[in-house]
């Protein structure tokens, strides 16, 4: 055996060429994006929109009193400035992360946030009840588009592992503190005019509009098909879904408590909605252009992050409305007041979201998130201990803080969970799934906790009449501590539910995280056939093998 000089090359091998981690070094890499722009300039684009999606809903809730007064606008449809954005936003989610994927994330995404700014504007200016309604749904519409593709728009522009955990935890970060920071805004817009809470949509939806087609890459299209009877039964099942459960947290105007599951108006759009969900799941796993690919929701670590994130967002949805109910009506906060006492909250889950972010690299999910569980339910457990003599510095502050770093724990790991390992053509739908479950989260959340909340009112009121105390402010304040406190009680359960089936069932490594290979990867069916890996296949660019063995110094 002859040793040949390392420095001489062997003349059967082909040059090495420099590669492009030779020309960049990592950390260059990790702070530029497709086009060579700037990375954070991508990610404050896309949180913006985020916080401004979600801020939303706070912000307009502390506005409904004086919206009502100034359009004349009945305590019967007053609920409809929220349900009418709220059945467009989640009815139209799935269709507007599947759009993104067809046609252009970026594409759908700059859409979605002029809609959103148009919808704000024409809100801001309304004169009528019909008015305002409609921009609420236009609103509602461009939410649905821009939420699912800034989502997908980070799984595609940020590499795996430290770059795109860091971006999920800015992500996850606005999505938690959004709804503290829309009190703090709402009160404070609601003191100048309600229409501001509309109107500041306006020029900073405008700003990130001019900014995405230079800061954000397109993706590649995926032209095809358009599977238009899944669109129809997935859009109109999902909008039922969330009429329904929205009708049920509506007050009944005579009895001044939710309205009854036996309403018309609740089960049947529920049973309806569930129908046509079901016919939707049919025709997406026989369809060769689903809206929503099986391959998608057949992997059991993105299931059970989806699964874990709908029963998440119920318990959280919740949360804000009675810990903000409380505030206001046991403790008797302000609006503004209000929202100020969700500050640490706020500091809480982006510190926290921070942590998951570095520890997801070196920790598997499901610990981080497990943690992040069990410190939610011990939160729902200090919510539930509350009374009408509690204060806020040692009764609810504590809980507050626990709450957030337990949100911040479970948010980024589970985020990073659902969208791992989604093909790029599926990014859109993956993330589009992720903010659907939560949002039919949430509205169950509320409809089904609400149910108990008022229940717990009642009783507590009726045990309060049998034992001789006279009717009055004290009496009612007393009854809604003890309707929240079992409210909590029953988010306990659900919390802790959560937390198992994350310590049991979320089986990824913080290793595969790192990746956006599927390792065994099989058809799925329903969806097309996959292509299998082939390392030593040739470059799409004849410059030989993608990977190759080289010799090192040595030839027999």
């Amino acid at each position: 055996m002859r040793t040949r000089r390392p420095d001489i090359p062997d003349p059967r091998l082909p040059a090495d060429e420099p590669s492009s981690s030779a020309a960049a070094p990592p950390a260059a890499e990790a702070r530029t994006g497709p086009g060579g722009h700037p990375l954070w300039v991508a990610l404050v684009l896309i949180s913006t929109v985020q916080l401004m999606v979600v801020l939303d809903g706070s912000v307009v809730n502390i506005a409904l009193p004086r919206i009502q007064d100034e359009l004349a606008i009945t305590d019967a449809d007053l609920t409809w400035v929220v349900t009418a954005y709220a059945i467009a936003f989640g009815g139209l989610l799935l269709l507007g992360g599947r759009l993104g994927d067809v046609i252009g994330r970026r594409k759908v995404f700059f859409a979605g946030v002029l809609l959103f700014s148009v919808g704000s504007l024409l809100a801001g200016l309304a004169q009528e009840q019909w008015q305002l309604l409609a921009a609420r749904a236009l609103q509602g519409g461009g939410a649905a588009a821009a939420s699912p593709t800034a989502l997908a728009l980070i799984t595609t522009t940020f590499p795996a592992g430290p770059p795109r955990n860091r971006a999920f935890a800015v992500y996850a970060a606005m999505s938690g503190a959004g709804a503290a920071v829309g009190l703090i805004l709402g009160g404070a817009l609601t003191e100048a005019s309600w229409r501001w809470t509309m109107l500041i949509n306006v020029p900073i939806g405008l700003a990130v509009a001019v900014l995405a087609p230079r800061f954000l890459a397109e993706s590649e299209p995926q032209p095809g098909r358009w599977d238009l009877p899944g669109a129809l039964t997935a859009t109109l099942g999902l909008a039922a879904v969330v009429y329904g459960f929205n009708r049920k947290a509506q007050t009944d105007a005579d009895t001044g408590l939710p309205q009854e599951w036996s309403d018309t108006l609740v089960y049947g759009p529920v049973v309806a909605g569930v129908l046509l969900l079901v016919a939707f799941f049919v025709i997406e796993a026989r369809s060769p252009h689903a809206l929503l690919p099986m391959r998608v929701i057949a992997d059991r670590t993105r299931a059970v992050s989806f699964a874990v994130m709908l029963v998440t967002g119920a318990a959280i949805f919740a949360m804000f409305l009675f810990v903000s109910l409380f505030v206001q009506q046991v403790l008797g906060y302000s609006p503004l007041e209000a929202g100020i006492a969700f500050l640490p909250f706020t500091v809480g889950i982006v510190v926290a979201a921070q942590v998951a972010s570095a520890l997801a690299s070196r920790v598997d999910p499901r610990w981080i998130a497990g943690s992040g569980g069990a410190l939610s339910v011990l939160a729902m457990w200090g919510y539930s201990q509350m009374d009408v003599g509690a204060g806020y510095a040692t009764d609810l502050l504590p809980w507050v803080v626990v709450q957030a770093v337990g949100m911040g724990l479970l948010f980024v790991p589970l985020t990073l969970t659902a969208v791992s390992r989604v093909d790029p053509g599926d990014a859109g739908v993956g993330s589009a799934v992720l903010n659907t479950v939560q949002q039919v989260g949430g509205a169950m959340g509320i409809a089904v906790l609400g149910t108990v909340f008022a229940n717990g009112i009642s009783e507590r009121t009726a045990e309060l009449a049998a034992a001789g105390a006279p009717p009055g402010p004290a009496a009612a304040l007393e009854a809604q501590a003890f309707g929240t406190s079992e409210a909590f009680g029953v988010a306990l359960w659900m919390m802790a539910a959560v937390t198992a089936v994350i310590l049991v069932g979320l089986s990824i490594g913080h290793e595969e995280l790192a990746t956006d290979v599927t390792p065994g990867a099989a058809p799925v069916p329903g969806g097309p056939p996959e292509v299998p890996l082939q390392t030593d296949a040739p470059r799409e660019d004849g410059a030989g093998p993608s990977t190759q063995a080289r010799v090192a110094g040595t030839r027999e």
